[in-house]
């Protein structure tokens, strides 16, 4: 079996933290024991380009589960728990591709690596997976049911694709479901992300003047999260009903050249480019504190930054100094990477279930509806979308009531009114 990892002795202490990770994701759990009877997907070679962590782990193992042979590499240089790696590797038998800090040859080496097993399924979280695919191995197309999409940004890129009438198989944007974006996105980006400014920084929330750069489901749940340790939560947005929304949620909206003077923390969730640039840093206070949770690094225009700066050095594991000419100090976590990965380990299990629910799914959708699927971003089917929110509701032993026959007619009808 060929593989890239770290270190192969790290497994010991990956398969302990999979298995606590496995231990909270009832959903994916029963989704497993499923396709461990059926095998669903047996003989079908699975390539993903996703984060590596603990419940990822937990995804690989359902989708071999089901009979797929499966190949992991990382969507995100930083991101990668090595002895999660170890684990997949050692004690589940799965190559993967991944070490933590690796250099952009490295990222794209590994992509390629996986993408030459002739992948039949792609499942991806930024889109690199499909891109390259689209840029440099268009002869894998014939092999290729279809692919899935993780993240916000990476439906954007694909769905790019689709309207330019470029795109080449058929994709599942996995973000959109219900079960995914409203849970993944705001209660596991939202604790993730100040968990991980939090382990960056060591610093007290309370008092501050936290500035969060975009307001979707993302930047809605940090803006909760630090409002909820006391900090004074500032908005910046470019879409009037989103910043309407912020203000109608108790924020003070501004732009983001009025918010650069007033901020201590920055997080940047928007998904485009340039989001804090030149102007802004030369605007910040001394000590301004500056991360990205948005899926690449280009949020920050980080070549601004150097170009203003005279001076950087490293003061803690994930946090980078720059001295600008004045003086003025800098602070950047993560390397301007998703710092609820870089610093910390991404969202909790018991949200992830969802998301990797939504997953597997798709990938066994995809699988059964083969050839029949139109080069197109498709949205996740409702039934799958509700069978996970029905799993995860009976995971955390909570009933809800069902619609009589009597209001199921009237629901359907026009006749009754007043």
């Amino acid at each position: 079996m060929k593989y890239q990892i770290k270190d192969l002795a790290l497994s010991k202490k990956g398969k302990l933290r999979i298995e606590w990770a496995s231990n909270n994701m009832p959903v994916l759990n029963l989704i497993k024991e499923d396709f461990k009877k059926k095998k669903h997907l047996k003989n079908v070679k699975i390539t993903c380009c996703l984060h590596v962590t603990t419940e990822t782990a937990v995804l690989m193992d359902t989708l071999k589960s089901a009979g797929a042979s499966v190949f992991l590499c990382a969507s995100n240089p930083l991101s990668t728990q090595d002895d999660v790696a170890a684990s997949l590797v050692k004690d589940f038998g799965i190559p993967v591709f991944a070490i933590k800090g690796e250099d952009g040859k490295t990222y794209y080496n590994h992509i390629n690596a996986v993408l030459d097993e002739k992948p039949n399924i792609t499942m991806d979280d930024g889109a690199d997976l499909v891109s390259s695919i689209h840029k440099e191995r268009r002869t894998l197309i014939p092999y290729i049911f279809g692919g899935t999409e993780e993240t916000t940004t990476g439906v954007i890129r694909l769905r790019s694709l689709e309207n330019s009438g470029k795109l080449l198989f058929p994709i599942i944007a996995v973000n959109d479901a219900d079960t995914k974006h409203l849970f993944d996105n705001r209660y596991g980006t939202g604790q993730s992300t100040v968990d991980g400014i939090m382990r960056a920084t060591n610093i007290l929330l309370s008092g501050a003047n936290f500035v969060v750069c975009g307001y979707g489901w993302c930047g809605r749940g940090v803006a909760m999260r630090a409002r909820g340790m006391g900090a004074n939560v500032i908005i910046t947005e470019i879409n009037p009903l989103r910043a309407l929304e912020a203000v109608m949620d108790g924020y003070t909206v501004m732009p983001i050249q009025e918010a650069s003077r007033k901020g201590d923390i920055f997080v940047t969730l928007t998904g485009d480019i340039s989001v804090i640039r030149k102007e802004h840093f030369l605007s910040m206070k001394d000590s301004a504190i500056v991360c990205n949770s948005g899926h690449f690094n280009v949020e920050l225009d980080l070549d601004d930054l150097v170009k203003i700066s005279i001076k950087k050095r490293k003061i803690r594991e994930f946090m980078d100094e720059y001295t600008l000419k004045l003086g003025k100090r800098i602070y950047l976590l993560g390397e301007g990477r998703l710092i609820n990965l870089a610093a910390a380990e991404g969202h909790p299990a018991s949200v992830m279930d969802m998301s990797f629910a939504n997953q597997a799914l798709s990938a066994d959708f995809i699988f059964k509806n083969r050839g029949k699927l139109n080069k197109k971003v498709y949205k996740v089917p409702k039934d799958i979308d509700s069978r996970i929110a029905e799993l995860k509701l009976r995971s955390m032993n909570i009933k809800i009531d069902k619609l009589t026959p009597k209001q199921k007619q009237y629901l359907s009808s026009w006749e009754s009114g007043t």
